[in-house]
């Protein structure tokens, strides 16, 4: 076991891995040690367990607390474990205690569940979360949680809220929340990560304005293209990741715009097409066409060429 903090470990790709269930549509928890163990093995800096892409929505406390251990057990302290926590904050409270029990390392806070609240509303219900368990926090801005700068401040000063996940890709305010956090709280390791769906397709504007770390679905399906893009954005080989950008990762975001609710199944289809079975995702979510899956499968065998193109 390591005794480096979360935020110093969160360096490389993270690995958002979809929950496997089986055809009787219960959790199947040895294809999810499969696939954490598969992921950690190519190369995951980190394993973000139930989180948008594992179906946080759709899993009860019990399978919640469940993946959670599983995740915790097939990673075995290699890498850390970050497991989603969300709903109002009665709610989030509870799965942030059971992460907790269960062994996760941090929290990945998602938004509160249907109410648009104020400013001051989400500053109560982050600070309620970040004190109800020992883990270190990050924040997801995106749908009905976008924050002010003075807000994100305000998170900030809070010790175990060590960084913002950014869904909503608004560059001018996060460089305005970027900006007022370094001249509030001069000093203060903040991080900053793109969490669009997809952000391997934004990473290089992201780049420019300071934020290197993102979430890689793809990572899911296709590590191989991962890690070549990621290595290649690391370095500065703009060749590659324009090749990656124009020859997989534009396509797939088209592909992925076709339907909704697409930015998970698409995701859990691409790992049924390469192994293990996943099985398909539970309501209210679909599964796309297969019409779309085909052009997936097209999709990621081009890719799987582009890396090592001249």
């Amino acid at each position: 076991m390591t005794s480096a903090s979360l935020a110093e470990r969160l360096d490389g790709l993270l690995f958002f891995p979809v929950t496997p269930f089986g055809p009787d549509g219960g959790l199947d928890l040895d294809v999810l040690r499969t696939h954490i163990r598969n992921g950690i093995d190519a190369g995951a800096a980190a394993v973000f367990v139930c989180c948008g892409t594992g179906e946080f929505h759709a899993l009860d406390t019990e399978e919640f607390r469940l993946c959670v251990h599983t995740a915790v057990e097939e990673a075995g302290g290699r890498v850390p474990v970050v497991a989603g926590a969300g709903y109002g904050t009665a709610l989030a409270v509870t799965y942030a205690r059971i992460a907790e029990v269960a062994g996760a390392d941090g929290l990945l806070a998602m938004p509160p569940y249907l109410v648009v609240p104020d400013q001051r509303g989400l500053l109560r219900h982050y600070a309620a979360l970040a004190d109800a368990t020992s883990l270190d926090l990050i924040v997801y801005q995106r749908d009905n949680a976008v924050f002010e700068p003075e807000t994100v401040v305000e998170l900030a000063r809070i010790p175990r809220i060590i960084g913002l996940k950014d869904g909503l890709g608004d560059l001018d305010l996060m460089q305005r929340i970027m900006s007022a956090v370094r001249t509030e709280l001069p000093g203060r390791d903040f991080l900053y990560f793109n969490g669009l769906p997809t952000a391997e397709l934004t990473c290089l504007a992201y780049r420019g304005i300071g934020v290197l770390l993102y979430s890689s679905a793809v990572f899911c399906f296709v590590p191989e293209i991962a890690l070549a893009f990621h290595k290649a954005l690391n370095s500065g080989d703009d060749e590659t990741v324009n090749r990656l950008l124009d020859g997989f990762y534009r396509p797939l975001v088209e592909l992925r715009r076709q339907g909704r609710g697409y930015a998970v199944s698409l995701v859990k289809a691409g790992v049924r097409l390469r192994g293990p079975d996943v099985g398909e995702v539970r309501p209210p979510l679909s599964e796309p066409s297969p019409a779309h899956i085909k052009a997936l499968a097209e999709l990621i065998e081009h890719g799987l060429a582009l890396p090592a193109a001249d």
